[in-house]
């Protein structure tokens, strides 16, 4: 039996999605949301299927087993949380939400429901990506104790004047937006846990960030890792990303430029040709992942704890940027934790 879907978020990228859901024999597509009636009709048009204004309709008047949720951030935690109390699934395009106390509250209510939570980080399913990852974990650098990373993209230019520069539906600024992707690399990468992190912001004249530089001590196996993160959205690429991210480990190095994965190891430097998929096929494989998590053949492979720790270190890091003091990032896990039922 096809897994029944709705579609909640009928944009740019919630239309991507909806199309690469609807194409797989094992889905059908119901339903959708979203706030504007010329993305309704159109969608009514596309999928010959009924669509709502909000999540409460959707759920009060379709049979679903599962939604795939891209709207804007703030959105999120109220759309999630609705959804999971009426079982249903969800994948939710990162972040999962703009708030901690949201975050550890939709992370235990996940745990306590069979639905299933699955964030849009869509580099656990990048070859390249997963590549540094296992040569992290497989020990080929040792002990990992360095990182520096970097996002850099013309984002400015691109949604200036949208939604993703308003707080109140955004949350903030690059930071939480394709910023996010590389916060979530660097702990996922690493296998670690962020403590600690001191911030500068610059907002280039916006409502919301801009430019990120983030000095942030983060724990993996009982160790320290030093990790320098920056990100900025007035970059020289567009509309994709150009990135960069490397570690130093006790025995060696491995480093992403952007185009080729270098590893350097027993004093010998040599570089993987690995495949560079497209944005469509990420999306892809990462729905494709849900989709079988939802089936039960296998757990989310981007569950909610992993929102949760990239949850705490953006809204470490903007508290750091506003007082100018370095933030203990558990303390405020722990502390959010105290003040959720």
């Amino acid at each position: 039996m096809p897994i029944r879907i709705g579609a909640i978020g009928l944009g740019a990228l919630g239309t991507i999605s909806t199309r690469i859901l609807d194409e797989r024999e094992d889905v059908r597509v119901v339903a959708g949301v979203d706030t504007d009636p010329d993305a309704r009709s159109a969608f009514e048009a596309d999928y010959d299927a009924a669509s709502y204004d909000d999540t409460e309709s959707l759920l009060a008047s379709e049979e679903l087993d599962a939604v795939s949720i891209v709207t804007p951030h703030t959105l999120h935690a109220r759309q999630i949380r609705a959804c999971l109390e009426a079982g249903v699934s969800v994948h939710v395009e990162k972040p999962m939400v703009t708030d901690l106390e949201e975050a550890v509250a939709l992370t235990d209510l996940a745990a306590e429901r069979e639905p299933v939570l699955q964030v849009g980080y869509q580099r656990h399913f990048h070859p390249r990506f997963r590549e540094l990852k296992r040569i992290v974990d497989d020990g080929r650098i040792g002990t990992p104790h360095m990182i520096a990373c970097h996002l850099e993209q013309a984002w400015l230019d691109a949604v200036g004047g949208s939604w993703r520069t308003d707080p109140e539906l955004s949350g903030g600024g690059q930071l939480y937006d394709s910023g996010s992707h590389l916060l979530d690399a660097l702990l996922w990468v690493t296998g670690s846990r962020p403590v600690s992190v001191a911030a500068t912001t610059d907002p280039r004249g916006e409502r919301v960030d801009v430019n990120g530089a983030l000095a942030a001590t983060l724990e993996r196996d009982g160790s320290p890792i030093t990790a320098s993160i920056g990100v900025t959205g007035e970059g020289s690429t567009g509309p994709d990303t150009g990135e960069g991210l490397s570690v130093w480990g006790t025995e060696g190095a491995v480093e992403y430029d952007g185009d080729r994965v270098r590893v350097r190891e027993g004093g010998v430097d040599y570089e993987a040709g690995i495949e560079d998929p497209s944005f469509e096929t990420l999306t892809r494989r990462k729905l494709a992942s849900f989709l079988r998590a939802v089936r039960g053949d296998e757990p989310p492979a981007v569950g909610p704890e992993v929102g949760l720790r990239v949850t705490a270190l953006t809204e470490a890091a903007y508290e750091a940027a506003e007082t100018g003091r370095t933030v203990d990032v558990e303390e405020r896990i722990a502390a959010a934790r105290d003040r959720t039922p």
